[in-house]
């Protein structure tokens, strides 16, 4: 995957918006930059965003995605992103959001070291800087997203 990111410059990504019963969004703590963010990570060749956004909440939580909803693409400056061995990316950004989720949550001690769910209004201080305008996003539309019932779609 590294030489990937080398050549290409720009890396699609794909991430979700966990929302639990009481309208709290889950973040992790990643390992690498010590800040919060939603659960994602880039795909994988011949994966659709769909398919890396389930397969990377799996891989980071242990929790069992069933329905996504799209909530937004995010791309240009913001999407910097620079990994701990130099490689530098642009990332393309396709956030969904859902409610619908099952397992048992459990960090995976690689790229997370800690999950916890925050209220939308009471995030941490150190948010990884990419996911900074997709939360402010999910700030902007609390009232919609966070008014739907657990067990609808979103």
């Amino acid at each position: 995957m590294s030489n990937s990111r080398k050549l290409v410059g720009h890396l699609p990504s794909a991430g979700v918006i966990i929302v639990d019963e009481k309208n709290r969004v889950l973040l992790q703590l990643r390992t690498d930059n010590n800040k919060w963010s939603i659960p994602g990570g880039a795909m994988v060749l011949g994966e659709t965003t769909e398919e890396a956004a389930k397969r990377e909440v799996f891989e980071e939580t242990n929790l069992v995605v069933e329905e996504l909803s799209l909530f937004n693409v995010y791309s240009g400056e913001e999407q910097h992103w620079i990994y701990p061995d130099g490689n530098e990316v642009y990332f393309i950004s396709i956030v969904y959001v859902t409610n619908r989720f099952n397992g048992t949550m459990k960090v995976d001690g690689i790229e997370g070291k800690e999950l916890k769910f925050f209220d939308i209004n009471n995030l941490p201080q150190e948010i990884t800087p990419s996911n900074k305008p997709i939360l402010n996003d999910v700030k902007n539309r609390f009232k919609h997203i966070f008014s739907l019932k657990v067990g609808k779609s979103i």
